[in-house]
């Protein structure tokens, strides 16, 4: 069967190990921590390679923390997202303290990556019904015509909304046959009795359908997705000025970029499982109480 990798991008991991950092908020009974259940559901999947985004400062906490184990499950590789990781004849501009983006992050594992793979936030539950459909889609064989083949994981807005506050969603227009069309990216959506609302900047409410497919930054991508990445970002630096200290090179514009120009087709894989993240504070104690549910019900062991 043709190999695949969990790519998940953790460079925004913290400084520090330790209390506060919301990636290593304990949500299972074993202290385990949502990348926890990502790599077990990616594993039970069908992915055979996990690899980790990190910083390089980081490694030594991130291998005692979290890699050590996982290197008992499956192979592990490391990337290193850093800000003077950029194509020749660029260097990082004087006053540049925040990271380029996540396509920035994804073309770090460059030279890891020569099969089709998923990338997702490393503080984000996805549930078994994305890495499934995801995975199965990229061991099927597509005859080659010059189009990107690829594919997202299309979650429902209801289901990815918090109880405590506004979020922002990419909510997805589709063809007929479930491509993309683009990605409509939405501020200020707050759940409601009857669904969800979004508040626009004159102060109206838009009504949205809960049902409305949305982007949580779950790609499934080829190796050949990588070239694009790497003439992309230079492309992207060279449009930067010396004021733009915080545009970010990310992969909801790329990938835009690719279906506006028909060099791709990107399958939008819908989802019903429940997504999960800590947006505020207060969303942690939902989250627990959601994965003792799953526990109870059986979708996962006790302990990992």
């Amino acid at each position: 069967m043709k190999r695949t990798s969990l790519v998940i991008m953790a460079a925004g991991i913290g400084s520090r190990f330790g209390k506060g950092i919301k990636q290593l908020e304990p949500v299972g009974p074993n202290g385990e921590i949502i990348m926890d259940y990502s790599i077990y559901d990616a594993l039970q999947a069908g992915f055979d390679k996990i690899v980790f985004i990190i910083r390089k400062d980081l490694e030594a906490d991130f291998r005692a923390a979290i890699g050590r184990r996982i290197e008992e499950k499956a192979e592990v590789a490391y990337a290193f997202q850093e800000l003077d990781d950029l194509p020749e004849g660029f260097s990082c501009p004087a006053g540049r303290t925040k990271p380029w983006g996540t396509g920035q992050a994804v073309l770090a594992a460059r030279d890891l990556l020569k099969e089709p793979f998923v990338v997702i936030n490393a503080d984000d539950y996805y549930g078994k019904e994305a890495f499934a459909k995801v995975h199965g889609y990229l061991i099927e064989e597509r005859p080659s015509d010059g189009i990107l083949d690829i594919c997202m994981a299309g979650f429902v807005l209801g289901n990815t909304l918090s109880e405590y506050g506004t979020v922002t969603r990419g909510i997805c227009s589709m063809d007929g046959a479930g491509n993309l069309l683009g990605v409509d990216e939405t501020r200020d959506i707050r759940k409601t009795p009857t669904g969800a609302s979004a508040l626009l900047p004159d102060g109206t409410e838009k009504i949205l359908d809960p049902q409305a497919l949305v982007s949580m930054n779950m790609w499934g991508l080829t190796p050949a997705f990588m070239e694009v990445l790497e003439t992309g970002f230079a492309d992207f630096l060279t449009q930067c000025g010396p004021e733009d200290l915080k545009k970010e090179y990310l992969l909801p514009d790329i990938v835009d970029g690719l279906v506006s120009s028909r060099r791709a087709r990107v399958s939008v894989l819908r989802t019903e499982d429940t997504w999960f993240g800590v947006t505020y504070q207060e969303d942690k104690y939902v989250v627990r109480e959601a994965f003792s549910e799953l526990i109870r019900k059986g979708v996962y062991p006790e302990k990992l």
